[in-house]
């Protein structure tokens, strides 16, 4: 019996529990528990070739790709809509008795080309083909923002990720803002602060660099950016939606409880976890952090201050800020897999 952790969440606070690369299965479990959306990303098709269970379902639609392309990447473009397009027929009865307020399935696809504005606004053109309430997940990078400026202007349902720091965030509610009130066009928006990520990167910075900070200041570090980045885009630009990404502990969960943000995080180790523990349902999410906290994080953590000031980043530096590069990364290792297991079974 599923416990009804994720319901009284969501009963009792406005956070939005969504579910991350997830297998059919897994999907339906998450919905039974309460899941409201999905985030699929360029790891998933490694993932599912992998899977000890859907191995064999992956690699069929593998073969499938294989007969509609010659050429590695594409095929694995193709994979990928394949596979997602299961995952966004599972969660299509959300969306529809949602009135397309949740219900969606966020797909980011090629993480080796995404400097090109160009080729992520085609891939995503593609990828809305699969159904209503497929969603389109872009890096906030500089490519990503141009491509991101062209497709809300199509009316195209946006999922900006890989947001580190406040100024990423902030230029992702300017620019639809601008867009949208020159084009009247508003289609759902969320913007991915992917926490968990960001706060493992400083772990290692911080160990690296040899810095003498206090493990529990250290841990507040990526949750401090959430609640700025929270404050500031929601109280000028209500209408788009907080996600809450790349979940590593529990607390990325726990501590985000109470906001207004949907969090996804992977069905096993994570969502099974909070599930299985069922604790009451405590919003943590407004109490402040504590300026000494901050003090130090600023003196001592360049990378976490690059990330709190407003004005801490330039849009030049996003893709290469270090928490972005380390995450994508994680994604271009997995991408490359998934190319040589096509490779070696074509």
């Amino acid at each position: 019996m599923i416990s009804d952790y994720f319901k009284r969440v969501g009963e009792l606070t406005p956070t939005k529990f969504w579910i991350n690369n997830v297998t059919r299965e897994e999907a339906r479990m998450a919905i039974e528990a309460g899941a409201v959306g999905c985030t699929q990303n360029p790891s998933y098709t490694w993932k599912m070739l992998s899977h000890s269970s859907e191995g064999d379902y992956a690699q069929a639609l593998m073969k499938e790709a294989q007969n509609e392309s010659t050429d590695t990447n594409e095929i694995q473009c193709i994979l990928q809509r394949k596979l997602v397009y299961k995952v966004a027929e599972i969660f299509l009865p959300v969306y529809e008795s949602s009135h397309g307020e949740h219900g969606y399935v966020s797909i980011q696809g090629d993480p080796i080309h995404e400097e090109d504005p160009q080729v992520i606004i085609n891939e995503a053109r593609l990828n809305r083909e699969m159904g209503p309430n497929v969603m389109i997940k872009i890096p906030a990078t500089k490519a990503g923002i141009e491509a991101m400026d062209v497709l809300i202007s199509e009316n195209t349902p946006i999922n900006a990720t890989e947001v580190m720091g406040l100024s990423q965030a902030l230029d992702i509610c300017k620019m639809y803002e601008r867009i949208s009130s020159k084009t009247g066009k508003s289609p759902k928006i969320y913007y991915s602060l992917i926490t968990g990520i960001f706060d493992e990167y400083l772990q290692k910075w911080v160990a690296d660099n040899k810095i003498d900070i206090s493990p529990d200041i250290l841990y507040m570090a990526g949750m401090t950016i959430a609640k700025k980045t929270y404050e500031i885009t929601k109280a000028k630009w209500p209408e788009i939606g907080f996600i809450g990404g790349g979940v590593r502990g529990l607390q990325h969960f726990t501590e985000m409880v109470g906001a207004d943000v949907c969090i996804t995080m992977n069905w096993k180790g994570q969502a099974e976890e909070l599930l299985k523990n069922n604790n009451p349902v405590v919003p943590r999410f407004f109490n402040p952090v504590p300026e000494l906290y901050i003090d130090e994080l600023l003196e001592k953590v360049s990378e976490f201050k690059r990330a709190y000031k407003v004005n801490g980043l330039s849009v030049e530096e996003y893709e290469e800020y270090g928490p972005v590069e380390y995450f994508r990364h994680m994604f271009i290792k997995a991408w490359e897999s998934a190319n040589e297991f096509i490779q070696k079974n074509n």
